[in-house]
Order: structure tokens, then sequence, then C-alpha cells
């Protein structure tokens, strides 16, 4: 049985260079700390794992009855647009007692947006120091 019945998957496109997964791995630990109730997970595309179905089926077979999959891309490409909804709605049909919810990708957001502007300003030659 899950040890609680939501989660949410961070879902990322995937590379061949291991390093390029540390800021996802960063996160998803960042989550986990904020929502302890929460069971979060990392999920990939391609070129990592795990793949997003085989995460949604071991949340599925571990009892998890909600889960919301954050797509951290920056923009709503073909992978989000195509890709993304395929992927699920396969998902969906395997287990159907797993609601499955879907965000829009993390660069939509005028909040993500915003914070990525303050850390450029921020990178600027004599910029005074963020906290």
């Amino acid at each position: 049985m899950a040890a609680c019945d939501r989660a949410l998957v961070l879902f990322a496109h995937g590379a061949r260079d291991a390093r390029w997964r540390e800021p996802f791995d960063r996160l998803r630990q960042k989550l986990a700390t904020a929502l302890p109730q929460c069971e979060v997970r990392l999920a990939f595309l391609e070129l990592m794992s795990p793949l997003l179905p085989d995460t949604l089926a071991e949340l599925a077979v571990g009892g998890v009855g909600e889960v919301t999959v954050v797509p951290v891309f920056f923009g709503q490409g073909g992978h989000i647009r195509r890709d993304l909804p395929a992927l699920l709605d396969q998902c969906r049909q395997a287990y159907p007692g797993l609601r499955i919810h879907c965000a829009a990708a993390v660069g939509e957001s005028d909040a993500v947006l915003d914070a990525i502007a303050a850390y450029c300003v921020a990178s600027l030659p004599g910029a005074p120091a963020q906290s």
C-alpha cells in the first residue's frame, strides 16, 4: 500500500549525459521535503529512467489514487502537445483507477518566468546580490 494517496510526478525529457538530471533531482528533493504527505517522483520521456509509463505503473500498483504530472519543460513543444497526451492516455487506459492530471509546462507560468528573469538580472556584473 502506498504511503499516501497522491503523487506529484516531475516529467522531464531526459538526456544521454547523466549530469543533466542533477537539477531535476534537486527539484524533486525540494518538493519531497515541502510535500511530506505526497509521493514525489521524477520521470522521463526518453534516454533516462524511469520512463513516465513505468513511474505511473509503479504508483498505480502501489495504491496511489491520484497523480499530477508537471512537465518540467520551458515551453509547449511537440513533446508536450503530442507525446505526453498520448502517454497519459495509454496510462489512463492501463490504470483506470488512477486519476491522472497534467499541468502546463513550467515555462508557461509567469511566476517561473519572473524567477528566471530575476536570476538573469542578478547575473549581470555589478548587480545587487539576491537572497
